[in-house]
């Protein structure tokens, strides 16, 4: 989650016009321009499902800020972009 905190404007400016106007902070948003993720937290910026979390940190998560807008294919490079940022080696180290 830190890798997507430091890259959250990255991410603002792909997914979408005008989120300034629909990520809040009011109505079940977070604000647009202030990262947050939480267990089952809808006003998160990336909600966790508790899934996520009882299955060893594996499957999915819910980035909530993309809007209707946004390219999909600039959205998912941009979080593929961030995910390879994510430090492996302590996953590599237990897999051995």
């Amino acid at each position: 989650m830190a890798v997507f905190a430091k890259n959250w404007k990255e991410h603002i400016d792909v997914y979408g016009p005008e989120n300034h106007l629909r990520l809040t902070g009011k109505h079940g948003t977070a604000p647009w321009n202030k990262f947050s993720y939480g267990v089952a937290d809808r006003g998160a910026s990336i909600r966790v499902p508790h899934s996520f979390v009882n299955n060893g940190y594996k499957r999915h998560l819910e980035d909530r800020r993309p809007n209707s807008q946004g390219a999909p294919y600039a959205i998912a490079l941009q979080v593929l972009k961030t995910i390879s940022e994510v430090p492996t080696d302590d996953y590599a180290k237990s897999a051995a």
